[in-house]
């Protein structure tokens, strides 16, 4: 079966953990597609596999078993060097802490990621993008919680990912400072296309997605399509 617009595509993962006294099973079976240019918000209770689920999808960790596409690239197969290069070549990942580097500037820390990219973005450019355009040469400690997590998403967006990977973007900011950094994921999604995947707890965020995925208990137990989406500033926290 074709699918032309599938970025990532699972066939039936299964994740288990064995922590030698106990199996977890962190997934059971998922199978799903996310496509390019879509946004999807990914629902789920603590331990419903999400974060896992997100991890495979971005090379990050393999399944026990199961497959999963990237176009029409077995990435299951890959030897860990070339989960390497995918990760670095194609995903973009943006982690609840924003993993910036202190002594560095918001310039210098997306210049970390140029400086290996294939056909980056300028530093400035991935900046401006996010809204930063004015806060260049800070350092983290002179921004806050919220313009950190939009320096960190700029460091993702400025090697042209064709794939945003987001685990819990907004969970340390207040409600401000967390429609700031989805309107710049909402941007980031329309201007570059870039498939998006966002992990939250936030029940209210399912609104901006264009499809809503609700794990429980590592299965995939139902898909929500938006008919209308919300802006970011629309979202009742």
């Amino acid at each position: 079966m074709s699918h032309p617009r599938a970025v990532f595509r699972t066939e039936g993962i299964t994740k288990v953990y064995d922590t030698g006294a106990v199996q977890v099973h962190a997934l059971r079976g998922v199978d799903l597609a996310l496509n390019e240019g879509e946004l999807v918000v990914l629902l789920g209770a603590s331990g419903s596999g999400k974060s896992t689920l997100l991890n495979i999808l971005g090379g990050l960790d393999r399944p026990t078993a199961g497959r999963v596409f990237f176009r029409e690239r077995e990435l299951t197969r890959a030897s860990e060097a070339e989960l390497t290069r995918f990760r670095r070549d194609h995903v973009g990942f943006v982690f609840q802490f924003y993993n910036l580097v202190p002594s560095l500037t918001a310039r210098e820390n997306v210049a970390l990621v140029t400086e290996i990219a294939r056909a980056p973005l300028r530093p400035e450019e991935a900046l401006a993008r996010v809204g930063l355009a004015h806060r260049l040469d800070h350092f983290p400690a002179e921004l806050s919680g919220g313009e950190q997590q939009r320096v960190a998403i700029a460091r993702a967006i400025a090697k042209r990912p064709e794939v945003l990977l987001c685990d819990e973007p907004t969970g340390a900011l207040d409600s401000a400072a967390g429609v700031q950094v989805l309107e710049a994921l909402v941007a980031v999604n329309e201007e570059m296309g870039a498939a998006t995947a966002i992990i939250t707890h936030n029940q209210a965020t399912r609104r901006i997605a264009h499809r809503v995925l609700v794990l429980a208990d590592g299965r995939l137990v139902r898909e929500e399509v938006n008919d209308t989406r919300l802006a970011p500033a629309e979202v009742h926290w």
